[in-house]
């Protein structure tokens, strides 16, 4: 008799999204929107220096516990608001993934973005 909890579909999905998150999935486009990544590059700090504090602390993000899909979020850094989303497209990212919860069938583009973006 099999005893093993199967995870859920949003679990399924939230594992997925971190691994976008955390830069494992190779599928998945990161894209900082170029204000943001002024706002943090400002006063001399490289636009590269930048991107990897900004993932650094989107990487650090704790969601909580009810947040299965773990799909959007915001997080502060150096006194600034930080939101982020994941959008699922299809492998040609033309058209909304049919199911995220299919990595074969589905591309991941996590935006970073400032309030000015929204």
């Amino acid at each position: 008799m099999d005893t093993a909890v199967q995870p859920t579909r949003a679990e399924i999905i939230g594992a997925l999204n971190d691994r976008c998150r955390y830069g494992l999935d190779r599928r998945a486009r990161i894209v900082v929107t170029r204000s943001c990544l002024a706002t943090f590059a400002e006063g001399g700090v490289p636009p590269i220096v930048a991107q990897v504090e900004i993932m650094a602390a989107l990487r650090a993000h704790a969601f909580p516990e009810q947040d299965r899909e773990r799909e959007r979020g915001n997080f502060e850094l150096r006194g600034h608001t930080v939101y982020f989303a994941i959008d699922y497209y299809d492998l040609a990212l033309e058209y909304g993934s049919e199911d995220p919860s299919n990595p074969s069938i589905t591309r991941r583009v996590l935006t970073i973005m400032i309030r000015e973006d929204l």
